[in-house]
């Protein structure tokens, strides 16, 4: 995804260009029930009546963002019902009950991180004296609309304003770390398009309908536009986290000024740990770690922050320079392995010195006794189940035994998920997650591991690379074990090194479409885990970290 670039214009309009295809703002409909039909009511007391009713509805039911499509539908049928207003409202009610499920977040986002999103069709095509270019409306205040009345105030606010039509805005500005909330005017066709691409990020977004549809001189509630953008309470519990903010501030951390404080490079192990710290991966170890931590806590403790994302750092580069010797692997990160510089004995003692940096790191936590020996504890079990994991995961490697899919599967769940289910429970139990939340998290991480290492399968599978062979795609090759197994036979020990064979047997078995139905059923299990969580900061962004992760994966149905 190209990121988009944000260009000052006049009455404070900002606009974006970007490449690709954003939607809208609102949930989809199912169109056979609504007969295409996508309206608004025209009279103002019916549509602030189905507001309230909307309103009171999401109180009731206790529902939290982002909402099941099924489930936002099922209830606009009821609102229509009670409300004894038109059953071709119902894609009406669906907007107005996605924007009270994220309404708590939306007013408790500062208003300076906030998107106001306003369609070129509300000018007047023949007054306008605006121009139109690639970006979109550069307003020229003319007052011949109430787009630069809006803006105005907007700008006074501390908006980031846009005057664009269908443009990829609301997702990419979230992801770039500009905004972290938006209010957007549109008609309801794009409004109806907007759900899954708004969901997958887990935008919060309060979506307002054009009173009427078409492409030039349409009409909007300004009462409303004007109403939510004057909304605004300050709220630590629902105001949400800015995980590409946080990204960036975590990527700070990692200079070798800053990773010099723990770690001075004061001889040969010290340089080799630093060195390999400071190789930039995603950081997405040290991310989940800071969410959580910043989730429970409420507290932004610099210090302590930093801390906490070192320590969960060091950890996972000792278990890849450790990995990396197991795997006789020669490059990591477009450059070389530790022990492929500076030779096994040295890389196996810096990769021991980071477990040790870890520990010592962790003992030393400005937190309480009891706190750090829950730590202590955690980390040390999880230690010994990744070991166990790796152990088998080495004698599968070298086809010295023959797993099937639900070993494998404990395998992905021991290595990748025990690694992100200490990632995300050192910053839960420092932050001080109570013991259920921890519980859902850690079924959440090994729901998430699987789902990492199947879709890492596949993306191999797909890309191809020279030096390949069949144990780089370990859940594929016990899928074909299982193939084998079901007609009585032994999978053809051959198969280990003859990868082009291996390649035919996957496509000719339809294998591949097979792991992606496994790598279904574990995204849609891991979003099952995270609506389970009461923490909504946290809870909304893992949704948005999961949708960048699987993003083909994601659908919120």
């Amino acid at each position: 995804m190209v990121h988009p670039k944000l260009f000052a214009k006049k009455a404070g309009c900002i606009a974006l260009l970007k490449n690709g295809h954003f939607s809208g703002l609102a949930p989809m409909v199912n169109m056979k029930e609504t007969n295409g039909i996508l309206k608004v009511p025209e009279e103002s007391f019916v549509r602030n009546k189905m507001r309230q009713a909307s309103a009171t509805m999401i109180e009731k039911f206790e529902l939290r963002p982002p909402v099941n499509i099924l489930r936002l539908e099922q209830l606009a049928k009821e609102l229509v019902s009670e409300q004894e207003v038109s059953e071709k409202y119902i894609p009406f009610a669906m907007v107005l009950l996605g924007n009270e499920s994220w309404r708590k977040t939306v007013k408790a986002t500062p208003m300076n991180r906030r998107l106001l999103l306003l369609p070129q069709c509300l000018n007047n095509k023949e007054k306008c004296e605006g121009m139109f270019d690639e970006l979109g409306l550069n307003c020229a205040g003319c007052k011949a609309c109430p787009i630069d009345d809006i803006l105005i105030e907007a700008e006074s606010k501390g908006y980031a304003n846009l005057v664009a039509e269908g443009t990829t805005v609301a997702v990419g500005l979230v992801e770039e770390g500009s905004i972290d909330a938006v209010i957007g005017v549109s008609c309801m066709p794009v409004l109806q398009r907007s759900f899954e691409p708004v969901s997958n990020a887990a935008v919060p977004v309060i979506g307002i309908p054009l009173l009427f549809d078409g492409c030039e001189d349409t009409r909007a509630d300004i009462k409303w536009i004007l109403d939510e953008m004057r909304s605004y309470e300050a709220d630590k519990k629902h105001q949400p986290i800015s995980v590409s903010l946080l990204k960036k501030r975590i990527e700070g951390y990692f200079t070798k000024e800053n990773v010099g404080k723990y770690i001075p490079a004061r001889d040969k192990t010290e340089q080799i740990a630093q060195e390999y710290l400071l190789i930039d991966g995603q950081r997405i170890r040290p991310l989940l770690t800071a969410l959580s931590y910043l989730a429970y806590s409420n507290n932004d403790n610099e210090e302590l922050l930093q801390s906490l994302t070192l320590i969960i750092e060091c950890f996972h580069k000792a278990s890849l320079i450790h990995d990396d010797i197991e795997d006789n692997a020669n490059q990591r990160y477009n450059t070389l392995t530790a022990h492929s510089k500076y030779g096994v004995p040295q890389a196996i003692n810096a990769g021991d010195f980071l477990i040790g940096k870890g520990y010592e790191l962790l003992s030393d936590l400005d937190a309480s006794n009891e706190t750090i020996i829950n730590c202590l504890r955690f980390i040390a079990s999880s230690h010994i189940q990744l070991t166990r994991g790796q152990g088998v995961d080495i004698l599968f490697n070298d086809g010295k035994i023959q797993l099937q899919p639900d070993e494998i599967i404990e395998v992905f769940k021991n290595k990748t998920g025990e690694a992100i289910k200490v990632a995300l429970l050192l910053g839960a139990i420092v932050g001080g997650a109570g013991k259920q939340e921890q519980k859902v998290l850690e079924q959440f991480a090994d729901y998430m591991g699987i789902a990492y290492q199947i879709r890492d399968d596949l993306n191999e599978f797909d890309e191809q690379h020279p030096e390949e062979k069949t144990g780089d795609y370990p859940f594929l090759l016990a899928l074909l074990n299982k193939h084998f197994a079901e007609q009585n036979k032994e999978t053809p020990a051959l198969l280990l090194k003859q990868v082009a064979e291996f390649r035919k047997l996957i496509d000719k078995t339809n294998i591949g479409k097979e792991a992606k139905s496994f790598l279904q059923s574990y995204v849609d299990s891991c979003y099952a885990e995270l609506d389970k969580l009461n923490n909504a900061k946290l809870r909304l962004s893992l949704y948005g970290v999961m949708g960048k992760i699987f993003k083909t994966e994601t659908t919120n149905e």
